[in-house]
């Protein structure tokens, strides 16, 4: 199919383009390493107090993570003109962008939910608590990165659009904040935590589903007033 193999060409173009900008890449991976390793310094070492605020702490820097992470989304494309071709594709444009939100999982969320189980041993939550903690990363993690893309197609165009782009973001991360953190707390509680993690599922379902249209529309809009 046309459209496979467009989107498989797309997807293999980012991540080819991320491994020649290693460092790029990597620094919203050391950035969440470092908030979180910092944490316990200013807060407590006592692992009683750390079990109680290591969910909080992870996925707080995990959020500002893939919030850094966007800063660069679309940029390069947008100045040389790759945005217009790919709006103008005869190819769908929500399958084009669908390959690009894979490509952005992938490069950074991706390693943020491998590395998360690491920095919960630090942290010194339970087993069954660093389990949670991966389901729930690895549901709000990409409802993260998608919706952020949205703030970055609205705000591409604006010069200097990063305090925008947190503004508009941010409080629509706070539901995915809110379920994934109350998670993994509730497991290191021994209290129910199905129903959060299924809130983070439909959250995710729903950006899934609607992101990519979103993002198409908000690239023509940014386009257009250039």
């Amino acid at each position: 199919m046309p459209g496979n193999n467009m989107f498989a060409a797309l997807l293999v173009r980012d991540l080819k383009i991320a491994c020649r900008h290693r460092a790029e890449a990597i620094l919203p991976l050391i950035f969440f390493v470092i908030v979180a390793s910092l944490f316990p310094l200013a807060v407590s070492p006592d692992p009683e107090v750390l079990k109680q605020t290591g969910p909080g702490i992870i996925w707080v820097a995990s959020l500002l993570s893939v919030l850094l992470s966007l800063q660069s989304l679309f940029r390069t494309d947008f100045q040389d003109g790759s945005i217009e071709q790919m709006l103008l594709s005869p190819y769908p444009t929500t399958l084009l962008i669908s390959a690009r939100l894979v490509a952005q999982w992938c490069i950074t969320g991706l390693p943020l939910i491998i590395v998360a189980p690491l920095l919960g041993f630090l942290l010194h939550l339970d087993s069954q608590v660093i389990k949670v903690l991966f389901i729930s990363l690895l549901l709000g993690v990409p409802y993260l990165n998608m919706v952020g893309t949205i703030g970055v197609a609205l705000t591409i165009g604006i010069r200097q659009a990063g305090a925008l782009l947190s503004l508009l973001v941010l409080p629509l991360y706070v539901p995915a904040l809110i379920f994934g953190s109350h998670a993994v707390m509730a497991a290191a509680n021994q209290q129910p935590y199905q129903g959060q993690l299924l809130w983070l599922a439909a959250l995710l379902a729903l950006a899934t589903t609607l992101s990519p249209f979103v993002i198409g529309f908000a690239l023509k809009l940014s386009c257009a007033y250039r």
